[in-house]
């Protein structure tokens, strides 16, 4: 994992309240990309920076145990218009570490990558982490996406 600086952002999407336990944040999250895909919200948001999605996880009660935010949309240029239904949130930015997950992205490659990094001792800052879906993911089933870890300096 490398260390990034990461600019101030702000994205629109919908969201969930979930944690990791019993199996709870693959079923809620798992439902909300159902939701995202069906409804097609990523044409829905407006005033898209990119097309690439994120999956931002923000609004930890303590660490990764406890329950947090997931809210899956597009960065955007401004949250003066926020569609019905959905949620607009800014985040600061900040020191971060970078971590690519590659393989079939719609089974288990992004839930090893969390594994992995629950497990590695980053001094996280429990902020805002977040998944890019970009290019690179177009092929879920042999794609890449970028995890992005909030740590401190």
């Amino acid at each position: 994992m490398q260390k990034v600086k990461i600019e101030p952002f702000m994205v629109i999407g919908i969201s969930v309240r979930t944690d990791n336990n019993d199996g709870r944040a693959a079923k809620d999250i798992g439902g909300l990309w159902n939701k995202f895909m069906q409804e097609g919200i990523q044409s829905k948001i407006p005033n898209k920076l990119t097309e690439e999605v994120l999956s931002v996880y923000t609004n930890y009660e303590g660490d990764h145990l406890k329950p947090y935010d997931v809210i899956l949309g597009c960065k955007v240029k401004s949250l003066n218009q926020i569609p019905e239904g959905m949620v607009g949130h800014s985040f600061d930015g900040g020191t971060y570490a970078s971590h690519v997950s590659k393989g079939d992205l719609t089974k288990d490659a992004i839930v090893n990558s969390w594994l992995e990094i629950w497990e590695s001792g980053l001094d996280r800052t429990y902020t805002a982490d977040f998944e890019v879906y970009g290019e690179k993911a177009i092929d879920p089933t042999n794609g890449e996406a970028d995890i992005l870890i909030a740590i401190k300096d």
